[in-house]
């Protein structure tokens, strides 16, 4: 039950930054997910860290892996949202927004992680 907490408090401090992330940084004018964007790299860096820490320290517990990668990560970072907007590009037809977007997202993301866990082992 400890556990299911950690990840439900969680989640529910990354979705809300996540939220006042995507207010601060959308573009309504472009119609520019780059709260969304801003918050899939960050989020990808924060696990490659959390994680890379995880491994490499083995002093980080289960319960704060479970509280920052699963709860927190997991709910700051959206591929709900992530779909939703790219639908919206499609559904637009703007679909040089939708190509960059995409592979700016997967690419940098994959980058992120990996950097995250480059970074832990400088340390």
């Amino acid at each position: 039950m400890k556990q299911l907490a950690l990840v439900f408090i969680g989640g529910g401090l990354g979705s809300t930054l996540r939220y006042g992330l995507s207010k601060y940084l959308d573009s309504f004018e472009t119609g520019i997910p780059y709260g969304t964007f801003a918050a899939n790299i960050l989020g990808s860096l924060l696990i490659g860290i959390i994680l890379g820490l995880a491994l490499k320290n083995e002093t980080i517990s289960t319960n704060t892996v479970l509280f920052l990668a699963t709860g927190f990560c997991g709910g700051f970072t959206t591929f709900s949202t992530f779909a939703y907007e790219n639908h919206v590009f499609l559904r637009a037809g703007d679909f040089m927004s939708f190509a960059l977007y995409t592979i700016a997202s997967f690419v940098v993301g994959f980058a992120m992680v990996f950097m995250g866990m480059w970074l832990v082992k400088l340390l």
